[in-house]
Order: structure tokens, then C-alpha cells, then sequence
């Protein structure tokens, strides 16, 4: 009896730690704010794709829905902002996701980016020129309903 237990008490733990790296993880949904009005400004979806983790737009909350990039570069210019990629290629490094790129849709201007869970549901977006210390926080938050 005190092995079925035992097992059963193992198996308890192993799913709530399952559990619990399973939202610990930056795929999802998330709301940006802009940082100067402070209003929720997107959804972004991040997803990951061969290891690594990318982000598109898939709701804009201050623009009209059809707005086009105007200021991207490259093959971007011109194109809708709905589903366009705007986070690239990060890859997991200790206990944050890093190495990869970020575009800000209004300059169109490409960072560096760190990417670090802070709790559940908040992220800590970090985008930079050269290292990390040349740069800027955004805080983006799940979305949850």
C-alpha cells in the first residue's frame, strides 16, 4: 500500500511540474503597450517554428485593421501589419530566449531582442543596437480571454 502511494504521489508531482513549465513558456498571446500613451496597442502571437520562436501581429487595438507598413524595410514595406512577422528567430539560452530580432512597425527599424518570462503572464521584451546595455524593456502581458 505505501508503494501504491508513493507513485501515486510521484506521478502528482511530475504532472504539476509538467503543468507548470507548460506556462511558463512565451508562446501565446500577448498585448503590447505603447510606450508613450501607455494604451494597449496589439496582440502579438508568438509561436515557435524548428526550436526557435517568432511573432506576428494578429490584432491591432489603436490602428485601423487595414494598415500598411509604410516605414519597413525590404519585402515588408507596403504590406499589412495583420500577420506580419515582427520577432524572429530567438533561441532558448539558460532560462531566457535570445540571438534573435525584433522590427518596430513605426520606424522600421530592426533590434537585437532578449526575451525573459516575468511570472506567468507578463514578458520582459528587451531590444537593443550593438549589446544589450544600448537598449530598452517593453513589458507585454498574456492574453487571456
Amino acid at each position: 500500500m505505501k508503494l501504491k502511494t508513493f507513485f501515486a504521489t510521484l506521478c502528482m508531482v511530475a504532472f504539476t511540474t509538467l503543468a507548470a513549465t507548460a506556462q511558463s513558456t512565451p508562446v501565446g498571446v500577448w498585448k503590447t503597450i505603447d510606450d508613450v500613451t501607455g494604451d494597449a496597442k496589439s496582440h502579438l502571437e508568438i509561436f515557435q517554428k524548428d526550436g526557435k520562436l517568432y511573432a506576428k501581429i494578429v490584432k491591432l487595438l489603436s490602428s485601423p485593421e487595414d494598415k500598411v507598413c509604410d516605414a519597413c524595410p525590404g519585402d515588408k514595406q507596403g504590406k499589412p501589419l495583420m500577420g506580419m512577422e515582427i520577432l524572429w528567430d530567438l533561441e532558448p539560452y539558460d532560462d531566457y530566449w535570445s540571438y534573435g530580432k525584433i522590427m518596430d512597425p513605426e520606424s522600421g527599424k530592426i533590434y537585437k531582442c532578449n526575451v525573459e518570462m516575468d511570472g506567468k503572464d507578463k514578458l520582459s521584451v528587451r531590444g537593443y543596437v550593438g549589446f544589450s546595455l544600448l537598449g530598452r524593456n517593453q513589458e507585454w502581458f498574456r492574453v487571456t480571454e
